[in-house]
C-alpha cells in the first residue's frame, strides 16, 4: 500500500520545475492525502536507486529546509537551491517568489 502512494508522490516530486519547490504538505495535499507531510518525508527517505527526483525542491512547511541528524544533506540540499537560483532570507526561502503552484 505504501509504495503506491509513494509512487504518487514521487510523480508530483518529478514535476516540480527548476527554480521552485513545494512543501512536504504541499505534495500530500496535491496527491490527496491531506495531513500526511511526514509520510511524504517517509517517501524520499526510500526513493528507488533507479528514481531520479529532484528531491532536494521539497521542503518544511516554513520555507526551510530541514536538517537532517545523522547527515549533511540539508547543507548540500540548500546548495542545490541556491544554484537553481533560489533564494534564501536566513535559513528561510521566499515562498511567495519560488513555491510551486501546479495548474491543472
Amino acid at each position: 500500500m505504501a509504495g503506491c502512494i509513494y509512487d504518487r508522490y514521487y510523480r508530483l516530486i518529478a514535476r516540480i520545475p527548476l527554480g521552485r519547490v513545494a512543501t512536504y504538505g504541499g505534495i500530500a495535499d496535491l496527491a490527496g492525502m491531506p495531513g500526511r507531510a511526514r509520510q511524504v518525508g517517509y517517501a524520499l527517505a526510500h526513493v528507488p536507486a533507479d528514481v531520479e527526483l529532484p528531491w532536494h525542491r521539497v521542503i518544511n512547511a516554513r520555507g526551510e529546509v530541514s536538517p537532517r541528524r545523522r547527515s549533511g544533506f540539508h547543507h548540500m540540499q540548500r546548495e542545490m537551491l541556491e544554484a537553481e537560483g533560489i533564494r534564501f532570507e536566513g535559513d528561510r526561502i521566499d515562498m511567495a517568489r519560488h513555491l510551486w503552484r501546479p495548474r491543472g
